[in-house]
């Protein structure tokens, strides 16, 4: 354990994106399991990954070109489900299952011909958090900033409106942070708290987060761990003991 290996200057603008995901990313989690559509994160996260593994075998590497792809190609899967959610909304959930598999196994025949393609995929799934930058770091708090707007807004509430918003949020985490980490963040501190009320519940799982992310990178950087899978399994770990000895658990037991 070498103490250090706490940097500041390396852990500092990964737990600043962490915590500008965790602003759209709690709220939104806290719908998606009210909708019962868990997995449309991992859906549209796979989409957006789509469009940057496309936009690379195309020879763009880095900049607007491939944020460009990224954004639209999740929009496009925005677009898809919440057609899929008007027109057959009794098998919503089975849809974007579905959407993800498909993505995903489009994403693997895209990178079949890549030397590189394993190495890409993994940055894709677990991300490098570890390596955010100040630049993306201001255009990810400018856009965060707009979608906290359009969250407070009715046009995120249902509808086009509202898979648009996911859909912009979680093409810029993934490339802030992977696709697990984001599902992580979307799903288990909401689900951690969903007995918890309205302001009451966002500031629980705003802390577990915060917490998560916190702690991950301390220990990633304490034990040279992968930093986006040992925040995971502390989100994971945080959640599980808040859901089972949190208030809001306990508050359950005794109305039963």
């Amino acid at each position: 354990m070498n103490w250090s290996s706490l940097d500041s200057s390396l852990l500092m603008p990964a737990l600043l994106a962490g915590l500008l995901i965790l602003l759209t990313h709690v709220p939104l989690g806290r719908i998606v399991l009210s909708r019962g559509i868990v997995f449309l994160d991992l859906a549209i996260a796979q989409i957006a990954g789509l469009g940057v593994m496309a936009a690379h075998q195309y020879g763009l590497e880095s900049g607007m070109g491939v944020q460009l792809a990224a954004v639209a190609a999740a929009l496009l899967g925005a677009l898809l489900l919440g057609w899929t959610e008007r027109r057959w909304p009794d098998t919503q959930e089975a849809l974007i299952g579905s959407t993800f598999v498909v993505a995903a196994c489009v994403g693997i025949l895209l990178l079949a011909h890549d030397p590189h393609g394993g190495e890409e995929l993994q940055d894709m799934l677990a991300g490098q958090i570890l390596w955010v930058g100040k630049e993306q770091l201001k255009w990810a708090g400018l856009v965060t900033a707009v979608l906290g707007v359009l969250l407070l807004s009715p046009f995120s509430r249902k509808g086009l409106g509202f898979y648009a918003v996911f859909a912009a949020a979680v093409t810029l985490s993934v490339q802030l942070a992977g696709v697990y980490l984001v599902f992580a963040s979307l799903i288990l501190p909401a689900l951690a708290v969903r007995g918890a009320p309205g302001n009451k519940g966002l500031a629980f799982a705003w802390t577990l987060g915060a917490l998560g992310y916190g702690l991950g990178l301390a220990a990633s950087a304490l034990m040279d761990w992968p930093s986006g899978a040992i925040i995971v399994c502390v989100i994971a770990l945080l959640s599980l003991l808040f859901g089972t000895l949190g208030p809001t658990t306990s508050k359950a037991r005794q109305t039963a």
